[in-house]
Order: structure tokens, then sequence, then C-alpha cells
């Protein structure tokens, strides 16, 4: 039999190859110490020197394949193994299409390139009988259904993907509809004042009344005498308490608590998986990727804080007047000192260029004019820059102010919340400092320690807010509920005005009942922390298919409740949840001038992120936090609204085009799978 005669090219490199091993096998002889060639062997798998050894010898390949080679390549082109569909965003039909129709029809900067897939093929109950997959699905279903209304009645984000895919199982055309879309103050325009008050606009003369802890709104008193509100989204709390015990039954149900436990468990395996096979690739398309790294990606930075931590920390000499000479709004300096340092603040963020950040401001509800005096400050001292856009946090501490008589119910905390708030979407004029904060608010937050336990479930027989007279502390969900209700009422009045609205983005899971996260779940567009999902997969199932940002602090969280090393931040990437970084209390926690780089550093280090790890991590960040849609479509391209590769820029972003479509691809499969459980069952 003839001998095969290798081309010139082959037989170098297997005279290459010998050396190699000949080298290999006199170091194993000679039993030398330090470090042996056969490194896979005898070092840890993620020796960051043979990995990057890897990495250059790859691409020193990629650099001298010849034509022949690119020939064999096209051969395995066409072979591909995802049988996936996704619904088209057609309005007219609920077609499925292909994904690689859908991939293909996008611009040259959005073309996926090839990369290996995983596919799982047989039976995916997952563990559970067809009868538990079958209610698995439907309980999944009515959970996002659920997610969906209370997102668009009070004009929070709620995902297309998901959404198309519900509206395909009810057998229903899927519509866009970005009249539920939250509205955020777009950014000044060079030359244009941000304080100004003559554009203001005019009195609507509405009547406003609080009863059972809802602002609700009348056209005049006569409709107010004869209780005839305006037709705003008032919530009902008998379908909120039923829609909250539907969620509190589901995630306690044994065959769903394995259904998604067994998914999850598999979405961690699966981009192991892909990351092994992939990650070479991702890599090559960020470095083809000219001109944008890391660092020159936009982040955005929420600024958030244990509210009883940060009061603790900074009593300077135990005397917390220093505090609040130095770090409060209201004090016999006018807030001056507070106002110079966010200003620095801000200077320093504009040097930073890419990072933006969201501060907290208080509101504690403790008296009516707090909305006054912290917007007075905030004009009086032009407290504004490019870079920053607020939130305010409400802290849960009724019980203190009720236990010292400043308050007679919690219904009065409520009104001082957001009555004010009310009075100036009504009439801007009346209120022109108040008018002029507001657009450079984005949400609401509810902050304090989640372990106190207020012994209080939640229910049809708990007080109403102007009955609870009791010192002790309404629940996490009682806080909850009456604030968002009030949100959705106030933003239904502001979208109709033309104004900007809020988001609901309260602290949560970061300890305490699960039910903080289920409430969330109901409630809130995003969340901080989100640790106490690792205890319910159901819940972090859910977060998954919502895709529920979640802003994580690991190294505040190392300081207060879990240690570095066991935060869940790098399981959650794994599986496909939405997550960023973000500071918590740099003043406590950080030590150097860029505390946002702290994070995404000692994350990158203890976590060993990728660069597309981290840069997909920095694009939820500016995805779900409160910058307009300008800015949005200035960091991360103009389709980002839409979702997977034709929604990424890479060039903006510096995520790779393959973990995009990794992550679409997947969490279309999670989807689908609940669209077939139920079309199985019929």
């Amino acid at each position: 039999m003839p001998l095969l005669k290798l081309p010139a090219k082959e037989k170098q490199i297997d005279d290459t190859l010998r050396s190699f091993a000949e080298k290999v096998f006199a170091s194993e002889v000679k039993d030398e110490g330090g470090r042996h060639e056969i490194s896979p062997f005898d070092v840890d798998e993620v020796c960051p020197i043979s990995h990057h050894e890897m990495q250059e010898h790859i691409f020193h390949l990629e650099a001298m394949s010849t034509s022949v080679e690119g020939r064999r390549k096209r051969r395995f082109k066409g072979r591909k193994t995802v049988n996936l569909s996704i619904p088209q965003s057609e309005a007219s039909s609920t077609k499925l299409s292909h994904i690689d129709e859908y991939i293909s029809s996008s611009p040259t900067y959005q073309t996926v390139p090839d990369f290996q897939r995983v596919q799982i093929t047989g039976d995916y109950a997952s563990g559970v009988t067809v009868e538990d997959f079958e209610v698995v699905c439907k309980g999944l279903y009515r959970a996002l259904c659920i997610r969906e209304k209370y997102m668009q009645k009070s004009f929070q984000r709620f995902p297309k993907t998901p959404s198309k895919y519900l509206r395909n199982i009810e057998g229903e055309a899927w519509v866009t509809n970005e009249s539920f879309y939250p509205v955020f103050t777009p950014p000044t325009k060079n030359g244009e004042d941000p304080f100004r008050t003559d554009d203001l606009p005019e009195n609507l003369g509405y009547h406003l009344k609080m009863k059972d802890g809802i602002v609700y709104v009348y056209p005049n008193e006569a409709a107010a005498s004869k209780d005839e509100p305006k037709p705003l989204p008032y919530l009902n709390l008998d379908t909120f308490l039923d829609d909250m015990n539907f969620l509190l039954a589901l995630i306690a149900q044994g065959p769903v608590k394995t259904y998604t436990h067994r998914r999850l468990k598999f979405l961690s395996s699966k981009f192991q998986v892909h990351q092994m096979l992939n990650e070479m690739d991702e890599l090559k398309e960020l470095k083809n990727n000219p001109h944008r790294d890391f660092y020159n990606c936009r982040k955005g930075r929420q600024t958030f804080q244990r509210f009883d931590k940060f009061n603790d920390k900074y009593n300077p000499v135990g005397a917390s007047e220093l505090r609040d000479l130095y770090l409060k709004t209201d004090n016999y300096i006018d807030g001056e000192y507070f106002a110079t340092i966010i200003k620095e603040v801000g200077a320093d963020l504009l040097e930073a260029k890419y990072q933006h950040a969201e501060p907290r401001l208080s509101i504690y509800g403790r008296s009516p004019d707090e909305w006054d005096k912290l917007s007075t400050w905030f004009v009086r001292n032009r407290i504004y820059c490019h870079n920053m856009t607020w939130m305010i946090q409400v802290p849960r501490i009724y019980d203190v102010f009720r236990s010292k008589n400043f308050l007679p119910h919690f219904g009065k905390m409520l009104e001082n919340v957001f009555m004010p708030v009310f009075e100036a979407t009504i009439n801007p004029q009346a209120h022109p400092n108040l008018s002029v904060f507001l657009k450079h608010i984005t949400g609401f937050d509810s902050v304090d320690d989640e372990s106190k336990h207020s012994g209080h479930m939640f229910s049809s027989k708990s007080p109403k807010p102007q009955e609870w007279t009791m010192v002790k502390n309404p629940s996490y969900t009682y806080y909850a509920y009456y604030m968002y209700a009030n949100i959705v009422v106030l933003n239904s009045l502001r979208k109709e005005r033309g104004m900007n609205t809020f988001l609901f983005r309260p602290h949560c899971g970061e300890a305490g009942a699960i039910t903080h996260l289920m409430t969330a779940f109901m409630t809130a567009d995003n969340i901080s922390h989100g640790l106490n999902l690792k205890k319910s997969p159901v819940l972090q199932y859910l977060f998954f298919l919502a895709q529920i940002p979640i802003a994580m602090s690991p190294l505040s969280n190392n300081s207060l409740f879990l240690e570095y090393a066991k935060n869940p931040f790098l399981d959650f990437l794994q599986k496909g949840l939405m997550i960023s970084l973000s500071t918590d209390d740099p003043m406590q926690f950080h030590f150097t001038k860029e505390p946002l780089m702290e994070e995404y550093a000692i994350a990158a280090q203890v976590f060993k992120l990728s660069t597309c790890d981290m840069c997909e991590v920095a694009r939820n960040s500016v995805l779900q936090c409160g910058i307009s849609h300008e800015e949005k479509v200035k960091f991360l391209g103009d389709n980002y609204l839409e979702e997977g590769p034709m929604g990424n820029d890479i060039r903006k972003t510096n995520v790779a085009q393959i973990r995009m479509a990794y992550r679409y691809e997947t969490w279309c499969y999670e989807l689908n799978l609940i669209a077939e459980g139920l079309k199985s069952g019929e």
C-alpha cells in the first residue's frame, strides 16, 4: 500500500510536533523541577500563563492559514445543529422564523460569525413527569403574564422576546407598543440651561386625595366630593394579593422547584461548554474590533447604600451632628459642603468619560416640605452633570418616626412622600424648583436592613395605611405595594403630560425572606443585590426568563453578608441572568478614586472574567440604568432596544456577536420549552 505523501507545509508541522514531544519526554525522564512543558497535566487547568500561550498559538495559526485551510473550513460551514425557532416581530403574524434567517438579515457589523453551538436532543422534561411538566409550564406562563401586566401598567420595562412567546402561546399577533416604555429626560443640548423654568406646563386644576394609601386624582373638587376620580390605573388590592398568592404557591411546588433547578444547572453547564468551544472565537472577534476595549465601553454605576450601615459608619467621633454638617442637604450651611463634594464627583465622572452614576438622595416621609427643601438645594447649587442622574431612596423607618410621634400613621408617611410630586406634576408653575428637580430623577428606591423581620404578613386582613397606627414597622411587601401603587398612578399622569416617568428599583434580596424577591418580581423594574435568588430556583429561573436586571455589589456584600468567594455573581452570569456590577457606599467599602473600576477589577481577578464577560456586564449596566434613550443610542447603538445580536453594536459595546447570539438562542430555547409544554397539554 503506497504511503500518503505529505505536503511540505504539513511535514514541517509534523517535525515541529515531533521535536516538541521529544523535548517533553526528555524533561520527564530527567524529572526536572519547576514548570514542565507538559503543562496541561501538571498545572491547574486555569493557569493564566498557559491560557495566554494557547491564545497566542491559535492567533498565530489563524494568521498563517492558507487558502486550502479556508476551503476545508467552508466544507464544515453548513453543518449546524441548532433547530431553534423564535417568534417574528411582524404584527401581522405569529409565525416562527429560523434563527439563521434572523441573524442573516442583520447589517455587516452585526453579523454573527460561525461558532459551535450546544444542542440537547430527546426528552426535555428535566426529570419531571409529562403531567408535571405541563403543570410547570402553565405556572411559569402565568407568572410571566403577571410580570408583564404589572410592568406595562406602571410604564416599566418588559422584554420583547418573552412577550412574543406569550402572544404566540395565546394565538395572538404580537404588536410593538412603545407607549408602555418609560420616559427619561433627554440630555441638555449645548448652551441649554438644565434649570430653566420658562417652559413649565400650565396648571391642570386637578384635585388630589389620598385614599387607602393611594393618591387619587379628580378633575375638580365636585368630582372629589362624589368620589369620581379620573380613569387612571388605580391598583386593586385583591387582584394584587391573588397574583401574589399564586406566585407564593408556585415557588413552593415540588415539581416546579425540581424543573427550574435542573434547567438552571443545565444553563450553567451549557455556558461552560460554550466557553470551552468558542472562547477563542469570541476573543478573536474582539481583537478585530478597532479602537474599543473594556476601558472605553460605557458603564452605568448605581451609587446605592445600606441606609442603616451608612449612618452607623459615618458618625465622626460618635456625633451625628458632624454627619449632618458634611453629608446632608438641610443643615446650618444649607448643604453647601455636600453640594461641593457632589460637583467634584461629577467632575471626576466627566474626566473618566465612560462612567455614569446614579446617586441616591433620601426622602424620609417625615414631613411634607422635604421635597421643597431638597429641590431648592438642588437648584440653588446647580447640581448637574452630564454623566449623572438621580434616584430617590425612601428608607423603611416608619417605626422610628412613629415611636417619636413624628407621624400619626403610615398613611401620613406615604402622603408626605408622594403628594408633593403629584402636586408638582399637576401644577408645575407653582412648584418650579421641584418640577426642575423631578426632570433629573429616574426612579424610587426602597432601602434599609432587609434582615430586620417585622413579623407582619401582607394580606387582605392587613390594616390600611391610615389604620396603621402601631409603632411596629410594616413588612417589606407592604412598603413595596404602596410605593408601587402610587408610582403607577403618578407615571400615568406624567405620561399624559409628556413628562418623564419613574422606575421602581428597590434594594432587594440582600437578606431577609424570599417573599421580598417575589414582590420585586411583580413590582420592580430592576433590583439591587439579589443574593437570595440562589435560595429559590423558581424565582431565579423567572428572573432569567424575564431578564430582570440585577445590580450586584460583591465588595459591599463581602463586608456585610457574604464573603466574596461565595458571591453568586459568577453563577448568575454563567446562567444568563441580566446582572451588572455597581458600587454600594463607595466611601465605606472602596479605597480608590474610581470605585466602579475597583469593583470590575476585583471581580475580574477573583472570578477570572474574560474581556467579553466584563463588556457584557458593562453593557447590561447601561441597559438597566436610567439614562435617556438618546444617550443609550449613542453608547449602545441605534438598535439597542432589539434583543439578541440584532440589538448589539460591537463597535460601541465590545461584546462579541457570538456571545450575544448564544445568550439569545439559549433564552429563546428556554421560552420555547414553555410554549411546547403548553401545546402538548392541549
